[in-house]
């Protein structure tokens, strides 16, 4: 044999050892296998021993006699005696390699306990020692039953950490114990706070798992409610566990998960308006499109996170933070059940440092998005609600939201409410619109010398007539601009409220005529779903929506009757698309917020009296003539940078067509 075959071969040697040794399974990966050899053991001894106890019972009954009889009797009690006793032990053996030192709280019966004040309920379970559903007792559902924002099968909580043997353990697979009472919350009803604390024993002697043999270890879930409040405390304490949790750990994993239950009528709605919430410790609070099924990393230190819902939320907040540590939320809608709306999942880290008494504090709310309510928390809870980006929210919450709260505290029907607001906004914007009618009927009065100059120049010499028609325009006074500007001062307030309408839990169920829930559309006639029809349109029939496509499209034609025939003739096309949108917007506006509809329907009748009052009483078309003929005897003005731009503008533009 040669150098290289010696070589060769001691190199194949060498890999193949390092390969052995790469992939030979960890310590963790060979417990793993043998917990899961042990437990197919077990399940193939269990199919043994059934099948051997079927055989048996198929066997003809022997009625035992005699002393030989009563011998193989005693003998065959003896021996299944300790096959149960051989299969007890096996159990035994089987959930202390599963559970460890937890493995005697891995049987019990599931028990509920309440822990409730005027505005909540929440039941809390046994395994798990969780908040299993909350019910909240000021509303209802659409169909009128009780409202619980989740339940027991659409929820989970609990936390994630390893053991010093090695073993994993998910508190809510466990059975905690109440403490101190066995059956009932303790009541300190001088403070008007309720407590209830939920415990998770460590047993050091798993031996025989009976009893607790160490009531100095354990998790521990301490709940605590106030009167009157949507806020309920929990404090996870852990005493006792620093030689049970593994040496290497520095933090919990806690996962928080539910399936929203459907409140509304409309599930779409819902999921169009449900979402997950998050709030960095130093950030303004984010969140996942409503529109998408997301799983978001969260990068940084959260103070809170909520699982909203169109008209309620369940929020989970830290006294100081969640850690950012593996932390992730997602959100998809529930496409398989029409019970559930989202299914929301959260994993989130708290820090454990190994002393023998440590506490993490947090919150829950449980309740409805209502402004005012989230806002006295002083957390940004109440940016869950949608008023608006930018201008549009501002004048949400300093304008609208203070009138609306004012003419809510008179306790009167939420149309009349509408009304007073609507009254409120068009009173502050009749300014606008006088401004707006002025600018019109001036350039109703022009219209016979814009005229002349049409003819004058024609369509040949464009550039010319622009020019005639500015210099026209400048020498009377007059800026075709000035009605546009005032109209777009109002949309702000439009947009607002176009936004604030359907966000308005004070709207939910409160009914107002035919209407039975300002907060979702009227439906006086439901005709069945049809293709295409119901995509585009609906399966019902809005009267609010109709009656605001309606008078929108006598606005659009008593605006364009008071438009010059100038603005027309330049305009033709969007002439027709002023009565076009009424109409395309009508199948949106037959799925949406009936007091949306019922407002914009107020503010186009109250804009048809406040254009009769300015043409009868204030506005005098003579006297308009007269004063724009003294305008042109007046010296005309130096044009204004802007006017010197836009005129250099129109002569480049000739030139470049000219050229």
């Amino acid at each position: 044999m040669d150098k290289n075959s010696i070589t060769g071969i001691v190199l194949i040697c060498a890999i193949m050892f390092a390969w052995m040794w790469y992939s030979a399974p960890s310590k963790e990966e060979i417990a793993k296998q043998r917990r899961a050899k042990d437990s197919l053991e077990l399940v193939e001894k269990h199919k043994k021993d059934n099948a051997l106890s079927l055989e048996l019972r198929s066997q003809p009954a022997v009625v035992p006699s005699g002393k030989e009889n009563d011998s193989v009797f005693a003998n065959t009690t003896q021996d299944t005696s300790s096959s149960l006793n051989g299969r007890k032990e096996e159990e035994l053996a089987d959930r202390v390699n599963k559970f460890d030192v937890f493995a005697s709280a891995s049987r019990d019966s599931n028990r509920f306990f309440t822990i409730e004040n005027e505005l909540l309920k929440a039941t809390i379970s046994s395994k798990g020692g969780r908040i299993c559903s909350v019910q909240l007792k000021n509303y209802r559902t659409h169909d009128s039953l009780p409202l619980n924002l989740f339940d027991p099968d659409s929820s989970s909580f609990g936390i994630l950490f390893d053991t010093e043997n090695n073993r994993t353990i998910n508190s809510s697979e466990l059975y905690f114990q109440p403490s101190p009472s066995p059956s009932l919350p303790s009541r300190e009803s001088e403070k008007g706070v309720q407590k209830l604390s939920m415990r998770l024993y460590a047993t050091r002697d798993t031996s025989t798992l009976k009893g607790r043999s160490d009531e100095d270890s354990y998790i521990e879930y301490e709940y605590s409610l106030t009167g009157n409040s949507y806020m309920l405390g929990c404090k996870i304490n852990v005493v006792g566990m620093q030689d049970v949790i593994a040496s290497n750990l520095n933090e919990f994993n806690l996962n928080w998960g539910m399936k929203t239950l459907s409140q509304e009528r409309d599930i779409l709605t819902q999921q169009q308006n449900s979402t997950a919430y998050f709030k960095y410790l130093e950030e303004a609070p984010d969140y996942i499109s409503e529109t998408k099924d997301e799983t978001k990393s969260l990068s940084a230190k959260i103070k809170w996170l909520a699982f909203k819902q169109q008209f309620f939320t369940s929020v989970i907040i830290a006294d100081n933070y969640f850690d950012k540590s593996g932390a992730d939320v997602t959100s998809r809608n529930e496409k398989s059940s029409t019970k559930y709306v989202k299914e929301y999942a959260a994993n989130l880290t708290i820090p454990y440092a190994h002393k023998p008494n440590e506490s993490f504090g947090m919150r829950f709310y449980f309740g409805p998005n209502h402004f005012q309510i989230l806002k006295k928390y002083d957390l940004n809870l109440e940016k869950q609600i949608p008023l608006g980006w930018g201008i549009f929210g501002w004048v949400n919450r300093f304008l609208v939201i203070p009138v609306f709260n004012f003419l809510d505290s008179f306790n009167v029907n939420y149309g009349i409410i509408i009304l007073c607001l609507t009254l409120v906004f068009k009173t502050l914007l009749f300014p606008v619109a006088y401004k707006t009618y002025v600018s019109s009927a001036k350039m109703r009065v022009l219209k016979p010398e814009i005229d002349e100059i049409n003819q004058k120049f024609g369509n040949e010499e464009p550039m010319k007539k622009q020019q005639a028609t500015m210099a026209l325009y400048k020498k009377a006074g007059v800026s075709p601009l000035a009605g546009c500007i005032p109209a777009l001062l109002q949309m702000p307030i439009l947009l607002a409220l176009f936004r604030f309408f359907p966000s308005s839990i004070e709207l939910r169920q409160q009914g107002f005529w035919w209407a039975h829930d300002l907060s979702t559309y009227d439906s006086v006639w439901n005709f069945g779903k049809f293709p295409v029809i119901d995509f585009i349109y609906g399966d019902h029939v809005s009267v609010w929506a109709l009656l605001c496509t309606i008078t929108t499209l006598i606005y659009t034609q008593m605006n364009s009757q008071l438009m010059s025939g100038t603005q027309n003739a330049q305009m033709p096309g969007m002439k027709y698309m002023m009565y076009f949108m009424p109409i395309m917007f009508l199948p949106f506006l037959n799925k949406f917020s009936a007091g949306l509809s019922y407002y914009y329907t107020l503010a186009n009748i109250i804009s048809f009296l406040q254009m009769w009052v300015i043409r009868k009483y204030l506005v005098d078309e003579k006297k308009l003539h007269a004063q724009i003929e003294e305008n042109k005897k007046k010296p005309a003005k130096a044009p204004s940078s802007f006017q010197q731009k836009l005129q250099k503008r129109l002569e480049d533009v000739q030139k470049k067509r000219n050229g």
